[in-house]
């Protein structure tokens, strides 16, 4: 219920009267709408006495709406939704995404699907590849029936759903760079799962769902997946190009990024362009392993309130054997961005970075706008560079 009570708490009154008229939900006492008093005890009340079925479909839609509502699901719908002036005068992210579910149900489901494909992105269930520049993908029914058939074909499926749309992808410097992105369904072998009938631990045959995703970037060519078994990947990209681009699959991959810590062994200075709005970078925490073995870790951690750098607490405590002079390889780094409070604000807002060697880093669960800041500051400070795989 504590997701219920968010969505219910979050939503303006107007806008859960129209939820709970349109899915038709029996609310017992029947709710006066019109009371100008506080809507939400009332209702919390009714959802209460509500049948335990009908109550799991309220939750079950209140998980997916408040699941969009954060930084990342509003960019998401903003990326989707086509009249955006009419979002902005809604009260609150929660109402916006409800308005969304209610109003373009197929827009709110891409929206997931652009959250759930720009959240892998980068991460392992992420790959990349290179591919021809300036097509045009096919959109007929022919094509994408062929390229339902080629996923069953490939993957044993019975049933295939392919959502495709067009998007963006916001970049740090310049316009939003244009994307197709199709979205990939498939039933997989049969399973069975653990359920309670009439009170009775049974097991229930079932299919399971895996989703993928595959984006077609025209003005780079670039064409990247997501999905959770990587050694399917490549298979999807090559039926995407020659059903959809109409095209040969090269398999040339994107480079692969890897982290470098080595710099920071000494006092780093993080330089930043004014118009970001950063108003320092410090280094919490560094974690490091002698060379001549795998079996030791030492941890340097400098918390928020201390005077000095992290370098600076190192040499003090440490002296001539000091891990940060030689001897030790740095694995992990914490590092905190800071900004400047916004104009009317006096909180400033924080980005930490957790980078681990060799490939680690949590800025894919970040906003996008942070994901861009931490993407561009990486690369100057020289902490992340591209390898071919």
């Amino acid at each position: 219920m504590a997701t219920v009570t968010k969505f219910i708490r979050s939503t303006p009154k107007a806008s859960l009267q129209a939820y709970f008229s349109q899915a038709g939900f029996p609310l017992a006492p029947p709710m006066n709408w019109n009371d100008p008093g506080d809507i939400v005890r009332p209702l919390l009340k009714a959802v209460d006495e509500m049948a335990p079925d009908e109550r799991d479909r309220l939750e079950t839609v209140a998980e997916r709406v408040t699941g969009m509502a954060d930084d990342a699901g509003e960019a998401a719908i903003y990326n989707i939704a086509q009249n955006h002036t009419l979002l902005d005068t809604l009260q609150s992210a929660c109402d916006r995404a409800l308005w969304m579910y209610l109003n373009d149900p197929t827009g709110f489901r891409h929206a997931e699907e652009v959250r759930f494909t720009d959240e892998k992105r980068r991460g392992r269930m992420w790959d990349g590849f290179i591919g021809q520049a300036g097509l045009t993908l096919k959109r007929d029914p022919a094509s994408i029936d062929a390229f339902k058939q080629a996923i069953r074909e490939q993957f044993q499926s019975n049933n295939v759903h392919v959502d495709l749309f067009d998007r963006n992808r916001p970049t740090f410097e310049g316009p939003d760079s244009p994307l197709v992105q199709a979205t990939i369904y498939r039933e997989g072998r049969p399973d069975d799962f653990l359920e309670f009938v009439d009170g009775a631990l049974d097991r229930r045959p079932r299919r399971p769902v895996f989703e993928a995703a595959i984006t077609y970037e025209p003005a780079t060519g670039v064409i990247e997946v997501v999905a959770n078994d990587r050694h399917n990947r490549e298979d999807m990209v090559r039926l995407f190009v020659r059903d959809l681009l109409d095209t040969d699959f090269q398999k040339e991959r994107l480079p692969f990024r890897k982290f470098d810590l080595s710099m920071l062994r000494q006092q780093f200075a993080f330089p930043t362009d004014p118009d970001d709005g950063i108003e320092s970078v410090r280094v919490n925490l560094l974690r490091l392993k002698p060379l001549d073995t795998v079996a030791e870790r030492v941890t340097l951690e400098c918390m928020r309130q201390a005077s000095q750098t992290i370098w600076e607490m190192s040499l003090d405590r440490f002296g001539p054997y000091d891990p940060l002079s030689g001897g030790w390889d740095i694995t992990q780094v914490k590092l905190t961005i800071r900004f400047h409070p916004e104009a009317g604000s006096g909180r400033s807002k924080v980005l930490p970075l957790t980078i681990t060697m060799p490939h680690g880093c949590d800025l894919k669960d970040r906003t996008e706008r942070e994901r861009m800041i931490g993407e561009k500051y990486l690369r100057r400070w020289g902490i992340v560079r591209d390898i071919q795989d």
